[in-house]
Parts: structure tokens; sequence; C-alpha cells
């Protein structure tokens, strides 16, 4: 599914494109998404309107107007791409924004569990409210994981994938950080030292940010707003990887389950 990268990838590809630009129309031919998306909210307040700046927050994508915001999620295959013409829409081309110099917006989800909602206020919505902090911002340290993970017993990995305690660390980043830090997924994330956990936190940043100079990681599904995939796929040590193996000492890569999501680690570069 698009990660924080992914959909940070998509705003830089669509923001230059959609700014400040009166909306003519908006197409919905499928309303039916992980919520049902509010075509009358939509219409109401985004016709005439235009988008003055476009944020994002986690793995969500936060349209700015004057009346209020689209919020939107990826969901687990969704993708939004910039058109310069009419193009006729397939069958997993759900919903189109079209601005005034006919430039659109189209957003595509064949799995349906992305999400088109209106807010007048995002930052009290409950869907944002509760996130914690953006990996990539100043307030992520260290430290903070630390502070946060004391007398916690759950595996690290479901600790940092928490949206609650860090915003928009998914499952390839959250595996990839891990053995960049060298700490195995299932250790209880209130055991892990001070020390680990500083280098946790700079792995999480350099992945994500590698990540998105590189336009993000292909899996299945993800295309960039330019229909382009990104190339960080490339690079990934373990996600995706069971069996083989490492790329750094040879063993054999080793799959666990945790809270039902495939984890897979180095068993000699991980401790």
């Amino acid at each position: 599914m698009p990660e924080l990268p992914e959909v940070e990838t998509t705003l830089r590809g669509i923001e230059p494109h959609i700014l400040n630009l009166p909306i003519e129309r908006i197409s919905i031919r499928e309303s039916k998404l992980r919520w049902k998306v509010p075509k009358k909210d939509l219409e109401k307040n985004l016709l005439g309107n235009y988008f003055s700046s476009i944020k994002r927050r986690a793995k969500y994508l936060i349209l700015n107007s004057k009346k209020g915001s689209l919020l939107i999620h990826l969901g687990m295959s969704g993708s939004l791409r910039i058109l310069f013409e009419e193009v006729k829409p397939q069958k997993h081309d759900h919903i189109d924004i079209v601005f005034k110099n006919n430039c659109l917006l189209r957003f595509t989800d064949p799995r349906k569990f992305g999400s088109f909602l209106w807010s007048k206020d995002p930052e009290v919505h409950p869907l944002l409210k509760d996130l914690g902090p953006e990996p990539l911002g100043n307030s992520f340290s260290g430290e903070y994981l630390f502070q946060v993970s004391r007398k916690r017993k759950v595996p690290l990995k479901n600790f940092i994938m928490n949206a609650k305690v860090l915003a928009g660390v998914g499952n390839i980043y959250a595996s990839e950080a891990l053995f960049l830090a060298g700490i195995r997924p299932q250790k209880r994330a209130g055991n892990i030292s001070r020390k680990q956990y500083d280098l946790l936190a700079f792995s999480i940043k350099e992945l994500l940010q590698n990540s998105i100079d590189k336009g993000g990681t292909t899996i299945k599904d993800f295309v960039g707003s330019d229909n382009k995939p990104g190339y960080f796929k490339n690079e990934l040590m373990v996600y995706g990887r069971t069996g083989k193996a490492c790329k750094k000492c040879s063993s054999h890569l080793k799959e666990i389950r945790l809270s039902q999501r495939s984890s897979v680690y180095c068993p000699k570069c991980q401790a």
C-alpha cells in the first residue's frame, strides 16, 4: 500500500498543477469507498472554489480551501494522477476533480479502501487529531521514543507502527528501519535502550527521506502522480524477501507474524 513517502511523492507531483485553480466540476463515479464520499458537501464547498495549499499529515493529504479541507487517503491501492485532457475513465477511476484550465485530478483505487472526506477543521477531525508526531518533523527523536515506550510490552515493530505513537510509518519502512538499526522486530518496546532508540529514530528519518528522494516504493499498485513508479524498491533489504540471503551477511532471512502482519528480519544482523 502507499506509505508516507508515496503520499509525499504524490503531494509534490500534484501540487504545482492544481493550486489556486478554480474547480469547475467534480465527477464521482463510485462513492462507496472506505467511507461514503460526501458528494453534496464536496460539490457545495468546492465548485467555484480552489485549493490554496496542500499538506500531508501521516498518510493523509489535506487539500485546503477557504471553505474547509478535502482529506484524501490512498488506502491499499489508490493513486492520484494529473491529466491535461479528458481521458475516458477506466473501471477503477472513481473520482475526477476538473479545474478551469481543463486539468483534472483523477483518483484511482482498485480495492476501494481509500477515502475522500470533507472537514471544516482537519486538525480536530477524528482521523487526525490523535496522531503522533511526524517522523520527519523536529519533535520526533530517539528520546521521544524512549520516553513513550517505557513499560510498554508490545513488540517494537507494532509500537513504531502505532499511529498514535508515530504518524505514518507503515510495514515496509518499519521493517527496513529495524534492519538498519540492527534490532529485531519482536523485541519489547520497553526493553529497548535510549542508544538503540536514537539509532532507530535516525534510521526511520534516513529511510523515509531517501525513499521520498527516489520517488517512493513500488510494490504492486503504487504509481506516482506522473504515472511513473518509485525506485526505492530496489534498495529494500528485508521487506518481501523471506528466505532470501541477507544482502549484508548472506544469512537466510526469517519471517514471523506480529499482529497478523508478516515481518522479515535477519537473525544475524538484528539482535
